[in-house]
């Protein structure tokens, strides 16, 4: 008996795989808060274990080189706003319309895919500090990414009685993710069952605007200056027997700040000599 094959289509075209980025991610949200900032989430890497407040490389393919034709990643270092606990990771991004890579990143959309180099490092973490009563996180604008994977951190409440967010921004707009942050972490229920009594009274919020009219305006550098924000807060003017800081903002905005924290007798740590403060020296274009 003669067996049967199938007739092959001589015109047929073998079928494409579709291309992969190397070490993707897959896009499952992404929400724009204005024309400037935005978030997303991806998946995350099985194998990807991070300790609050680190960042990794993540990026796209770059466009053609046009003398060679090829193609080769572009990345920068992103804070991962999630915390280490989460199934997901979160990115909290400025959009440069120039920007090499956040002129293309602005524009994904879930589904899609990023590359993710799971290499996490950073010095905003807790192994990097000594032990304190309070903790300051200082941002500006997106250098609250880090402090949003801190903040749901329970470490964060275990290790201190105290904890202050401080987030600098230009215009009112600017503050929504940080406000949307405190307002979902305050309702929690899971973290706070988790640090248990307390836990509304321990974390404290203080935005601030340099441009458009808010309820507290001024930079946060000015403000410590002359007192306003510890009158505000109802608490002294730090110390290195009580304080912890983390610093993430802009290089001009962190050279300041690292100076005055200095001048409160503030020593800078690193993961490898624990201090009083840290600052993230990552930036994104």
């Amino acid at each position: 008996m003669t067996e049967l094959r199938p007739v092959k289509d001589i015109d047929a075209k073998p079928a494409k795989a579709t291309p992969t980025l190397p070490d993707a991610q897959t896009v499952t949200e992404v929400e724009h808060y204005t024309d400037r900032l935005f978030r997303f989430r991806c998946t995350r890497p099985a194998s990807l274990r991070f300790r609050s407040g680190e960042f990794v490389m993540i990026g796209l393919m770059d466009d053609p080189d046009p003398a060679t034709g090829k193609v080769k990643p572009l990345l920068r270092a992103y804070s991962i706003a999630s915390p280490s606990w989460d199934d997901e990771l979160e990115f909290y991004s400025i959009k440069v319309p120039n920007g090499p890579l956040t002129s293309k990143l602005q524009h994904i959309q879930p589904g899609d895919e990023v590359i993710l180099r799971p290499k996490p490092v950073g010095t905003l973490v807790h192994d990097a500090l000594l032990p304190g009563k309070r903790i300051w996180f200082f941002a500006t604008g997106t250098g609250i990414a880090p402090f949003a994977s801190l903040l749901r951190d329970p470490q964060t409440y275990s290790d201190y009685d105290e904890v202050i967010l401080t987030h600098t921004c230009r215009e009112v707009g600017e503050l929504t993710y940080g406000a949307r942050l405190i307002e979902s972490i305050r309702s929690d229920e899971l973290l706070a069952e988790l640090i248990g009594e307390g836990f509304h009274e321990k974390l404290r919020y203080y935005p601030t605007t340099t441009r458009e009219e808010s309820p507290k305006m001024g930079r946060i550098t000015d403000l410590m200056r002359s007192g306003e924000v510890f009158r505000d807060l109802g608490v002294e003017p730090l110390c290195p027997q009580n304080d912890r800081a983390m610093v993430c903002g802009n290089l001009a905005f962190n050279l300041e700040i690292k100076a005055m924290l200095e001048e409160y007798g503030l020593r800078e740590g690193a993961n490898s000599q624990p201090a009083e403060y840290v600052v993230e020296k990552a930036f994104l274009d």
